[in-house]
Parts: structure tokens; sequence; C-alpha cells
């Protein structure tokens, strides 16, 4: 589900159910004039504090889109940005899935990183998507809840 933004930069802001896709986010930020592009792909890792992991879930609040739509508006503003992308997955996913993709475009290469860590960062403090892991050992464990 897409909704529309008032900085021209944000380009994609999604929250899906399905597989993301680097080449669509690249794709979605085209731009001749931008010297940089910074992307950050967030997969799911084999382990966490310790423990082995064994797949994931994450869900969403129904105000998630819109937060998330909120960030991107702000990381936009602040920052000197041609192009912006976020896009995160919900539901069930595997070791080696991607989980989060974002990514910037500017003039120069300072600015797309300084963006980009600021939209992820952002992101995972202020949007409500909760992880649930599962462990190895059978454990598991909800990530991110208020």
């Amino acid at each position: 589900m897409t909704q529309a933004s008032p900085h021209t930069a944000v380009r994609l802001v999604e929250i899906r159910d399905e597989p993301l896709d680097v080449d669509e986010v690249v794709r979605a930020l085209d731009d001749e004039a931008a010297g940089g592009l910074t992307l950050f792909v967030g997969r799911v890792r084999d382990h966490d504090g310790g423990q082995g992991v064994t797949s994931l879930d994450y869900s969403a609040h129904p105000t998630a889109l819109a937060r998330l739509r909120d960030v991107c508006d702000r990381v936009a503003g602040a920052h000197d940005v041609h192009g912006l992308v976020a896009v995160h997955r919900v539901g069930h996913l595997e070791i080696g899935d991607i989980a989060v993709i974002v990514a910037t475009t500017a003039s120069h290469r300072g600015v797309a990183f300084d963006a980009s860590r600021a939209l992820i960062d952002t992101l995972k403090s202020e949007v409500p998507i909760w992880k649930h892991q599962r462990f190895a050992d059978g454990a598991e464990e909800w990530v991110g809840l208020p």
C-alpha cells in the first residue's frame, strides 16, 4: 500500500507481506543528477543475543504506514536528497530474507549516507513494527513492543 507524500523526493514507501526487491528500489531512485545512492538492506540473521534464530514474523500496527511516511517526509525535509525509499516486510520470514530496505540519492555521497542512516535509525525507533523471533532451542521473543 502506497500513500502520497508532500515531498517529491519520497519515491516509494510501503509495508508489504511479499518479498522485497532491491532492484525495484534502485529503479525508483533512478536520477541522473544524483551522484550518490546509498542502500541499506536489513536481512533476517541466524542469531540474536547469542542464541540461534530459526525464523521470525513481523507485525505492523494499523498506523505503521502513516508513521513510516512521516519519518520519510521528515528525513527528506532535513537532508538535501534527490530521492528516498523505505519498504518494510511483514509476515513470516526465514533466515536470509530481506526485512527492510532504505535508500537515498543525493548530489554527494555524504548527504546520501547521512540521510540513509537517519532514515533506518528513525524507522527502527518510531515505526510500530514488531518482530516475533523463534530460537533454535524452542524459545520465542517479541522485539520492539511498546
